[in-house]
């Protein structure tokens, strides 16, 4: 054999080695989507490429092109095309055989040419699994307010090198037909799932290795949304964060691995989950005596009559011996792991950095009207651990097929006095509005929304009979949950406005504008209290006796108008305890309106200086600071994207009547996909003597804008003077500037307010003067996170606690595992009507 022909069959085998390796990784990692109804093949906003449906499906079905793309959805595949069925279809997808997948439908149940969306009741049944039965998605859509829906499932490894999807008509609906927008096939590499133990009975384990099951829910506890295209082993997972479903008002604080910490898998496969959900982790705090007051708490609504496997993620990443932390955990009030077994995560894993997970089984049943799954974590004391402490990494709830081979869920219903409030609104809504069906059809839908939050409340009113009737603290609408990247209205074309997206306008209630003239005394200027570069803001009555403060946009300001839609496209999205919560909106005859909570209090600022009011204590103003930093927290962290505040300030930090800090005034906000680069170019705006000078120089916005605004909010709360003083001498002017200078001088004790001077623990002034100047860094990348933010000042809150011999109102009793919230019972010595009539930035009469 010659030189020549020894090289050609070395280079030969070399080719054949090659194409067998990437045969085999093809086999594992490749993944088959599907843009159901398109004829070409796309690019999803991550970057994946789908390809079209019709050779995997027989016969002939029809495409459909959506006529409204909801401002969630953030390219058209695979969400704008639809394949439509009015018979039943089945798709042949090739898998290959003993291999366990993921299965994703994706339903974005919008207007479709010559089709009654609201028609579409339909089965799907993959490899004999009844995946969804009398399925309607826009139901399910308005109810979870959702602009679209993702249904993930995992089937068991099937004999057979080819996957059958059914998509069947209902028989019980009149002109039912079936679609589908995209599907999505995933092998699993390995074996993600194994046997779990039954939550109250220790030797019990149940084996999931093949069972069929749909994914409810996947969070990064503590940590930030991870798109599909960051997921591990190449499974596309969404993993979103916690901070929704936190339950109570002990939310413990959000920790983060060192950076000299490596995750090391060892025996466990990457493809569990991500490094960055095992970077971060939600504990309780650095005060064992106080931890040991209150539990974690999470709480998910699910089906009832299913079992479900609760999967929580560990990975130690600050302590380095077993023993050094120990803690119970309880599912619906059922021991999971506790005791003489309590969770210590290092005796699990042998070594810092590892990570690990474990599987509970939980059973849900409707005897007792139970339809949630609720996780506690609290500390254990029996082996008198270093740490009275708990933490999670992350959370995933899968539900099990049943023993008929079912996962199907029933669609949400309306309640009977909530079906009767949507007929009185949709009645109303035709007759104020003079525009036909199709306008009553759409305020109903908006409505529609509000009611099904409204049944989550009364859900959990019946189980609770002395909590509160509201849903911000419980559970608020989520811009992600598993189902989804953003909610919306499924009304199909609006007739109420020209400026505001589908999404906006099926979160929010539509007033009128007659409504809104009634609320106001036809907008009386002895009602007006504030006035921005929106327009002003007037204190109203809706609903006869519901105080709200509605933001009337000025036709004449271009800046009004830009604002108007940014904050109700930004709130309509948002709900939690600590951001000002949107009620709805009024378009009509060039006028805008936006209805907010009434904050009785008014802003902060008005509580420091320039007023005639009580003086702060210093508690309290910790306790307003944290909470403002609960909501900028859950802004860079709590949705899909960061989103960016822009504007933060003192007369942006309003109390409610129980001096609950709620952020507001979204109209500069700014978010969008390519945060995750670091940083958006914008034009600079926002409050001088809050702005980021290292935004002001390279217009490049980052969420560290809002971590340097937050630290002049902080000195300006020590300090008690504005943030930008003229008349003071050139050195003083600018307070984070002169607060800076005394910080490193060590006389920062000389320009403090002196209400508050030599009441404060010098440990906690210490802590939150560090914490501030931290803040004011001159370079963003130097400046912390608002969640290491957020930790400082619990632990300054912490330590002026102890110096006190108090402790904290806002914890909760560890045998109280309600979550009932008691951070709320401050005495109020002001009479709300007389002393806080205040919305936003209204002490500055020119506004930005």
């Amino acid at each position: 054999m010659n030189a020549n022909t020894r090289k050609l069959l070395f280079l030969s085998c070399v080719s054949i080695l090659f194409n067998a390796l990437y045969v085999s990784s093809s086999n594992t990692t490749n993944s088959l989507l599907l843009n159901c109804g398109s004829e070409n093949e796309g690019t999803d906003a991550d970057g994946r490429k789908w390809e079209p449906d019709a050779k995997y499906l027989g016969g002939n079905h029809p495409q459909a092109r959506a006529q409204i793309q909801d401002s969630s959805i953030l390219s058209d595949v695979p969400l704008m095309d639809a394949r439509i069925f009015r018979s039943e279809a089945t798709y042949k997808l090739p898998i290959k055989p003993q291999t366990r997948y993921f299965l994703r439908l994706y339903f974005y149940p919008s207007d479709y040419a010559g089709l009654n969306v609201s028609n579409s009741y339909f089965s799907v049944v993959a490899a004999g699994v009844t995946l969804l039965n009398n399925f309607s998605a826009p139901i399910t859509a308005q109810a979870l307010t959702f602009a679209y829906l993702v249904k993930e499932y995992s089937l068991a490894p099937i004999d057979s090198d080819t996957l059958s999807i059914t998509f069947k008509p209902s028989d019980k609906a009149v002109d039912a037909f079936a679609f589908v927008n995209g599907i999505e096939v995933v092998p699993i590499p390995g074996d993600l799932f194994g046997s779990g133990i039954m939550t109250g009975f220790s030797d019990i384990t149940i084996d999931a290795k093949d069972s069929n099951l749909e994914t409810m829910y996947r969070l990064n506890v503590a940590g930030q949304y991870i798109a599909p295209n960051k997921d591990s082993g190449g499974l596309a997972r969404n993993w979103y964060n916690d901070a929704p479903y936190l339950y109570g008002a002990a939310v413990g604080v959000n920790r983060m691995a060192n950076k000299t910490v490596q995750i090391n898998y060892a025996d466990l496969p990457e493809y569990v989950a991500p490094v960055d959900v095992y970077q971060t982790a939600r504990g309780m705090g650095p005060d064992s005596a106080m931890n040991l007051k209150f539990n974690l708490t999470w709480m998910f609504l699910v089906d009832a009559n299913f079992t479900y496997i609760v999967r929580l993620h560990f990975c130690e990443f600050e302590l380095t011996r077993s023993n050094q932390k120990g803690f119970n955990i309880y599912i619906n009030n059922q021991t999971a792991q506790g005791g003489m077994e309590a969770a210590d995560i290092i005796a699990w894993t042998g070594q810092i950095g590892k990570p690990t997970y474990k599987d509970y089984m939980i059973s849900v049943n409707d005897r007792q009207g139970d339809d949630h799954i609720q996780v506690d974590l609290n500390p254990s004391t029996l082996y008198k651990p270093e740490y009275y402490d708990a933490t999670l990494n992350g959370l995933e709830i899968f539900k099990m097929s049943d023993q008929k081979n079912n996962l199907a869920g029933p669609n949400p219903e309306l309640s009977a006095m909530l079906t009767k409030a949507l007929a009185e609104e949709k009645q109303k809504t035709f007759q104020s509005s003079g525009v036909g069906i199709e306008g009553a059809a759409g305020g109903a839908a908006g409505f529609c929304v509000v009611a099904a939050i409204c049944i989550a409340v009364y859900q959990r009113k019946r189980r609770d009979p002395n909590v509160e009737s509201h849903t911000s603290s419980w559970l608020p609408v989520y811009t992600n949950s598993y189902t989804s990247t953003s909610k919306s209205t499924i009304s199909g074309k609006s007739t109420t406005s020209s400026h505001l997206s589908t999404l906006a306008q099926g979160l929010c209630r539509h007033f009128t504008l007659p409504e809104m003239k009634k609320a106001t005394k036809n907008f009386d200027e002895s009602n007006v209290i504030g006035v921005g570069g929106f327009g002003k803001v007037y204190k109203g009555i809706i609903d006869q006796n519901v105080k709200v403060a509605i933001k009337k946009s000025n036709p004449q300001s271009e800046q009004g108008v830009n604002e108007f839609q940014t904050e109700i496209e930004m709130l309509s999205k948002l709900r939690h305890k600590h951001l000002v919560s949107l009620i709805g909106f009024c378009e009509e005859n060039e006028e805008m309106c936006l209805v907010y909570d009434y904050m009785a209090l008014g802003t902060l600022r008005e509580h420091l200086y320039n007023t005639k009011r009580p003086k702060l204590s210093w508690k309290r103003r910790l306790e307003i600071c944290i909470g403002a930093a609960r909501g900028l927290h859950y802004l860079h962290t709590g949705a899909q994207y960061t989103i960016i505040h822009r504007d933060v300030k003192t007369t942006n930090i309003l109390l409610n009547e129980n001096w609950v800090a709620k952020v507001s005034d979204f109209g500069l906000s700014k978010t969008g996909p390519n945060l995750d680069k670091g940083h958006v170019s914008t034009v600079v705006k926002g409050s001088f003597g809050y702005l980021d000078p290292e935004y002001f120089k390279r217009q490049q916005l980052t969420e560290k804008s809002d971590v340097y605004s937050f630290g002049v909010v902080l000195f300006e709360v020590l300090c008690a003077r504005p943030a930008l003083n003229p008349n003071l001498s050139k050195e003083q002017v600018s307070l984070a500037d002169w607060a800076l200078h005394c910080q490193r001088k060590g006389i920062l004790e000389d320009i403090i307010d002196p209400h508050i001077k030599g009441k404060i623990n010098p440990e906690c002034l210490k802590k939150f003067a560090e914490t501030a100047q931290k803040c004011l860094e001159e370079a963003g990348t130097e400046r912390p996170s608002m969640g290491d933010v957020l930790w400082s000042l619990e632990f300054a809150l912490q330590l002026q606690e102890n110096s006190e011999g108090s402790r904290h109102s806002t914890q909760v009793e560890s045998s109280d595992i309600s979550g009932e919230i008691l951070g709320n019972n401050h005495e109020t010595n002001l009479d709300s009507d007389e002393t806080g009539e205040i919305f936003s930035q209204i002490v500055n009469p020119k506004g930005r």
